[in-house]
């Protein structure tokens, strides 16, 4: 069951406001220049062991939906906090991530290329792990609520296209629907508009095929827990995709019915103090997405046992399947989960 966050620090503790940072002595390294054009691709990746597998023509990186190749990248956080739902926009994302932050909390990072949705939210603040998880990106258009003041300089330094509420306040409204701080909602063409040179959708190391790979184990139901958040995948087989679930419940959206995703991972992460917090005491992690573990991945109601591998800020996420061939991933919205590599994920 999940410990119940009460109290106006832990509702601070998610804003993107100006919280003191906490005192530390680790003190992040801050990202390259920022570029006028996007940072050219990583080195090639290694391919798949067979020939089905891989990006389908024309299509995104991140999901393998029609409709994505050439076209601009944008990467928004979103809460997912009960308080949040319904999501506005969410299925039209190709790729989601669920990362830590205060009070044992999770908040969504979603990556949109293929298609745009008409609004997305609730938007929320970034935090200094987005940094290195957007690298393999390019210069794409990052997009948050705002940030803490200590924050800013490593967002301005990183190589990304920064087109937060605090600077494109004009693509942003409130929902007077929804309570604050989760009322925040963007228009995703004009964030985009106000990055025109915004990087191109590129290979990540992801690869799709509409056929799993032989074997995994059958599963009904895997689910990620922190004290605070938890994020589930239901198996459902007349759909042929996963039900996500969001903090014990079915996730919801503004479009109809729950989240969907057509592969989900659980990606087995360090986590280390990042330096960074808020004044009420909560500690932000850092996230380590550079480096390699293990991780499960889910799709076809079957699970595979993997090993993830980025060996520099640069470089995409491989996942490799124990026979040495690259864990294709089913085409659709795919949703993955960095877990402290400390705790486990249920599974039935």
């Amino acid at each position: 069951m999940l410990i119940a966050v009460v109290g106006a620090a832990l509702l601070a503790a998610c804003s993107g406001g100006d919280a003191a940072p906490m005192a530390t002595s680790v003190t992040p390294t801050p990202s390259p220049s920022p570029s006028p054009t996007p940072t050219p691709s990583p080195a090639p990746l290694p391919t798949a062991s067979s020939a089905a597998y891989g990006i389908p023509a024309g299509a995104s990186p991140f999901s393998g939906l029609p409709g994505g190749e050439g076209k601009p990248v944008l990467a928004i956080k979103i809460d997912n906090t009960r308080a949040a739902q319904p999501h506005a926009g969410l299925q039209s994302a190709d790729l989601v991530y669920v990362e830590e932050v205060e009070w044992d909390l999770t908040r969504l990072l979603a990556i949109f290329n293929s298609s745009l949705p008409p609004e997305i939210g609730p938007v929320r603040s970034a935090r200094i792990s987005d940094i290195d998880m957007l690298a393999p990106f390019g210069a794409v258009a990052f997009s948050n609520s705002g940030m803490q003041s200590k924050l800013k300089p490593y967002i301005a330094a990183a190589n990304l296209y920064d087109v937060s509420a605090e600077r494109i306040y004009d693509a942003f409204r409130n929902d007077p629907g929804r309570p604050a701080p989760v009322d925040h909602l963007a228009d995703p063409v004009a964030l985009l508009a106000a990055a025109p040179d915004a990087a191109l959708a590129q290979d990540i190391g992801l690869v799709f095929s509409q056929d799993p790979p032989p074997g995994g184990t059958p599963v009904a139901k895997v689910t990620a827990t922190w004290p605070s958040s938890e994020v589930s995948f239901t198996w459902d087989p007349q759909a042929g995709n996963f039900i996500v679930g969001l903090n014990g419940e079915e996730s919801r959206s503004t479009e109809g019915g729950p989240q969907r995703a057509a592969t989900a991972v659980i990606q087995s992460v360090a986590q280390t103090d990042s330096g960074f917090g808020d004044k009420y005491g909560g500690k932000t992690p850092f996230i380590e997405t550079v480096g390699s573990g293990g991780a499960i991945v889910l799709r076809d109601g079957r699970m595979w046992s993997v090993t993830w591998d980025r060996p520099d800020m640069l470089s995409g996420t491989t996942f490799t399947l124990p026979d040495g061939s690259l864990m294709p991933f089913a085409i659709g919205q795919e949703w993955i989960v960095l877990l402290d590599k400390t705790s486990k994920p249920t599974i039935k």
